[in-house]
């Protein structure tokens, strides 16, 4: 391979996600989504205290299996107590009893994984992968020296800023020893791991030697020996020598630092070396200066960053931009506060004594209000049709439907509402469109799969109910009378299925990040929208194919070309594609 300066491109999108007009902690503004990884997602935030950029890890603190708050605060004690230079530093960590947030530095440049997407046959010059060992090397040789394992070394956590620097990111799968030695391993990424950590066996120094041994392979050779769609398959690939084939693609390579290598990657932990420093002093003296390859890596990031420059330029000029967080952040105020200002116009005039007056200024009012917070917006309109079952025609049922709206409602919205500016929306489009599953790909597209997956069922739920209630003049008696002949038959559950699983489908398949994956995401979904309404016409007709609901299908149909122009727009959601979690 040539010394020289190399010219780098993308070979897919640019991934970095147009950031959403959010706030964490009410202190950092999110500017852009780069990846999950570790146990969380990592997001770049501008501190409006004090003016500068950070990088946030976001980690959920769910019962059901997320990030538990004791892991979390062991996790940023870890990286806390690590000051190196070749370490990202963390800053300060903070919890809201959902979420539990990570404030690092922000490193102004590229992954590894990046750079080898861009550099041509994605891979890096002797002296470039040398600098990138070294570096790494010093930082987990200070790490182990306080006791300190990071077990999911791959490109994605390993960071190379403008200057050339390289930092390594993310302890989220380290180990604290006791004095007896180290426990066993959490995780990692399959591809990366040794075998003693694939099989939750004992890890030590050495597995973490093995993992930087595999990106220096990867590096070298432009691909990762190992990478497998499952762990097994990924352990029988080490077992077999997939690295010594793979090795062979680089002739240049000296024969010393070829079996150095291999060394490293011996499937038992006693055929390696336990101290990082060594194996990387004996791999470097074969591969060049890393002097001239952190020059050499500073001229490669500089040249992609100003390649991105160029390449984001023409957004600029579209009509609609929604890759500017201003421009999505106020198209989502917008819905959002007329969907309120819609149904709120349908609830309000059945309350006794109302006058158009008051519907008008009442209804305006909460508009403004989800305007300015639009994950306000559901809780207003649920409370107005809770107001309207309890007080219209009231009978010994109406104060429990009022009640179970309620309290429903403040389920759904301390689970999922109150977390992504459109979950508002995607639960009132149901409300304001002829269809209750007409919130379902809303969801999808703006919301983690799970609280997708909430928004699609309670938005279906919610949406049955107003249209029962508004039929019924929101009497609570009448409505219920309504609904329960609705969900006595078997085609209500079809249809609810089907929007739970555009909901998820849509989403799930979305968080691939490409606007591609958005897209087909969304055509996933409308198939399941458009297949419950022609089963739930089946089960409607004794078995027989009946005529399905043509308007909800209408609807489905424009709102998937709509998020499909949306997706387009906004682009691709966010980087670090490689590796299984």
């Amino acid at each position: 391979m040539s010394e020289s300066p190399r010219t780098t491109g993308a070979v897919g999108p640019d991934t970095a996600r147009r950031a959403p007009d959010e706030t964490l902690l009410g202190r950092y503004r999110v500017l852009a989504r780069r990846g999950t990884g570790g146990f969380g997602t990592v997001c770049t935030c501008w501190d409006l205290r004090l003016q500068r950029r950070v990088a946030i890890k976001r980690m959920p603190l769910l019962s059901g299996g997320g990030t538990t708050a004791e892991e979390a605060l062991a996790e940023a004690r870890t990286a806390c107590m690590l000051g190196h230079p070749n370490i990202v530093t963390v800053l300060d960590f903070e919890s809201d009893g959902t979420y539990a947030y990570l404030v690092m530095e922000y490193v102004d440049g590229l992954n590894l994984a990046e750079l080898l997407a861009r550099v041509e046959g994605g891979r890096l010059t002797p002296a470039e992968c040398g600098h990138v060992v070294d570096s790494v090397a010093r930082a987990l040789a200070y790490a182990h020296e306080n006791r300190v394992l990071h077990l999911d070394i791959k490109p994605t956590n390993i960071l190379i800023d403008r200057q050339g620097t390289v930092k390594l990111a993310d302890f989220g799968m380290a180990t604290l020893s006791s004095a007896a030695g180290y426990g066993d391993a959490r995780g990692g990424t399959v591809g990366y791991m040794p075998p003693e950590q694939i099989e939750g066996m004992l890890v030590d120094e050495r597995s973490d030697v093995f993992s930087l041994a595999v990106v220096a392979c990867q590096a070298l050779t432009g691909s990762d020996p190992f990478a497998a769609p499952t762990a097994a398959a990924s352990l029988d690939k080490i077992r077999r020598g997939a690295a010594q084939r793979a090795l062979r693609d680089c002739p240049e390579l000296a024969a010393a630092t070829e079996q150095t290598l291999l060394a490293a990657l011996a499937v038992e932990p006693a055929g390696r070396t336990a101290d990082v420093i060594d194996f990387a002093d004996e791999l470097i003296a074969g591969l060049g200066d890393p002097s001239e390859g952190a020059s050499s890596l500073r001229d490669l990031v500089e040249q992609a960053e100003r390649d991105d420059g160029a390449d984001e330029a023409p957004r600029g000029a579209s009509l609609v931009d929604l890759a500017r967080p201003h421009v999505a952040g106020a198209i989502a105020r917008g819905v959002t506060a007329l969907l309120v200002f819609s149904a709120l116009r349908l609830v309000l005039p059945a309350l006794e004594g109302a006058t158009e007056q008051f519907v008008a200024v009442a209804s305006l009012a909460c508009a403004a209000a989800t305007a300015l917070w639009p994950p306000l917006g559901a809780p207003l309109v649920c409370a107005g049709l809770s107001l309207a079952l309890a007080l219209v025609s009231p009978t010994p049922a109406s104060f429990p439907v009022a009640a179970l709206v309620v309290v429903a409602s403040a389920l759904w919205w301390a689970l999922a509402g109150r977390l992504e500016r459109l979950g508002s929306a995607a639960a009132l489009l149901p409300c304001c469109l002829p269809s209750p599953s007409a919130g379902s790909a809303l969801a999808g597209y703006a919301l983690d799969p799970a609280a997708a997956a909430a928004t699609g069922a309670f938005g279906y739920l919610l949406g049955s109910l107003f249209h029962a209630a508004a039929s019924s003049g929101f009497s609570a008696q009448a409505t219920v009378a309504q609904l329960a002949q609705a969900w006595s038959e078997p085609s209500s559950l079809a249809l609810l299925a089907g929007a739970v699983a555009c909901a998820l489908v849509s989403s799930a398949v979305a968080l691939r990040g490409t606007v591609a994956a958005g897209v087909c995401g969304q055509a996933l979904g409308l198939c399941c929208i458009v297949g419950s309404e022609l089963l739930a016409a089946r089960m409607e007709n004794g078995g027989i194919w009946g005529t399905p609901d043509w308007e909800a299908i209408i609807v489905a149909v424009l709102l998937f070309v709509l998020l499909c122009t949306a997706t387009v727009l906004r682009g691709p959601l966010f980087e670090d594609q490689e590796g299984d979690e």
